[in-house]
C-alpha cells in the first residue's frame, strides 16, 4: 500500500485547528515496542498518535516522533490526563510532567480523560487546561467519555467549549445521543475503541460489505466511522495492521451498507459507564 499524508482528509475543529481524521492509537502499546511502532506508523504517513498519562508510554511515544524524521509540527498529537490528577493544581503539574515525558515543546491537544464525577474536579481541571494554554504549552483542549451533562457544566462555568469529545463509539454502541449534542455544540466526536476488540469482524452483514468492496472487515468498520465523520484512532501493535487500518480512503460504504450497520447499536458498551467511573 502507497498513503500519502495528503490522502488523510483533515476535520476542522471549533478552536480552528485542523486534525487528521484517522490517527493510532497507542493504548496498551508496550514501551518496548512504541518507539519503532510510532516511528513506523510516522514513516508509512500516519499524523495524529493518541497517547495518555494512565498508557505508560508517553516517553516512548515522543521518542517515536523525533526520530521519524518528519518535522513535529506536521504531526498531531494528543495526550490526557488520569484520574487521579484531576482538581486546579494537581492537573497543572500532572501537564508539565506529561510534557516532560513526551519531551516535546506543546501539546496539540490534551483531554481530561474521564470525568469522575464522584471526585467533581473536572471544573477545576478544565481551567487549569485552559490555564497552560494561555502559557502556550497546549494548542487545543477537549474531554474524553464525557456524557452531556458533563459537559454542559463545563460550559456554564464559562471558558471554552471542548475541541472534541472522545468516547467509546463503535458498531455496537453507535452513541447516537452523544454525537448528536457534541456536533450541536460544535464539538468534534472521536470514537475510542472504534474496533470494539474486532467484534464484528465475522459478522455475516459486515463480511458481506467487505467482500462487495474488496477491503477486510477491519477495514470496513473503520470506513463506516469515516463516513459517520467521527475521528477515529483504531490501535494497534502490529505494523501490518497499521497499513490495513489507514487503506480505507479508496472506497466509501452506500447507503445500503450504512443500514445493516444499525442492526448492532443493541447497547454492547466493552468499557465503564462515565457516570459511575473513578
Amino acid at each position: 500500500m502507497t498513503f500519502t499524508p495528503e490522502q488523510m482528509p483533515l476535520i476542522e475543529l471549533n478552536n480552528g485547528q485542523q486534525m487528521p481524521q484517522l490517527g493510532l492509537g497507542v493504548y496498551k502499546v508496550g514501551q518496548e515496542i512504541a518507539v519503532n511502532l510510532i516511528r513506523t506508523a510516522i514513516q508509512k504517513g500516519y499524523r495524529r498518535i493518541d497517547t495518555a498519562a494512565l498508557y505508560g508510554n508517553e516517553a516512548e511515544v515522543g521518542e517515536g516522533i523525533r526520530s521519524s524524521g518528519v518535522a513535529r509540527e506536521e504531526i498531531f498529537v494528543t495526550t490526557k490526563i488520569w484520574n487521579d490528577r484531576q482538581g486546579y493544581d494537581s492537573a497543572l503539574e500532572a501537564i508539565d510532567e506529561s510534557l516532560d515525558r513526551l519531551n516535546l515543546d506543546y501539546l496539540d491537544l490534551l483531554l481530561i480523560h474521564w470525568p469522575c464525577p464522584t471526585q467533581d474536579k473536572f471544573v477545576e481541571t478544565w481551567s487549569a487546561f485552559q490555564k497552560a494554554m494561555q502559557g502556550g504549552k497546549i494548542r487545543g483542549i477537549g474531554v474524553s467519555n464525557f456524557n452531556p451533562h458533563h459537559i454542559e457544566k463545563l460550559i456554564a462555568a464559562g471558558g471554552p467549549v471542548p475541541a472534541i469529545n472522545q468516547i467509546e463509539l463503535h458498531p455496537g454502541w453507535q452513541q447516537k445521543d452523544i454525537r448528536s449534542f457534541n456536533s450541536s455544540h460544535g464539538i468534534a466526536t472521536e470514537a475510542w475503541s472504534p474496533l470494539a476488540r474486532g467484534r464484528y469482524n465475522d459478522s455475516a452483514e459486515v463480511l458481506e460489505i467487505a467482500q462487495k468492496h474488496g477491503k477486510t472487515p477491519t477495514q470496513v468498520v473503520v470506513r463506516w466511522h469515516i463516513e459517520l465523520g467521527n475521528l477515529v484512532i483504531p490501535k494497534t501493535a502490529n505494523h501490518d495492521r497499521l497499513d490495513e487500518n489507514i487503506d480505507v480512503f479508496d472506497f466509501k460504504l452506500d447507503s445500503e451498507d450504512m443500514a445493516k450497520f444499525e442492526k448492532f447499536d443493541g447497547g454492547d458498551r466493552v468499557g465503564p459507564n462515565p457516570d459511575d467511573f473513578g
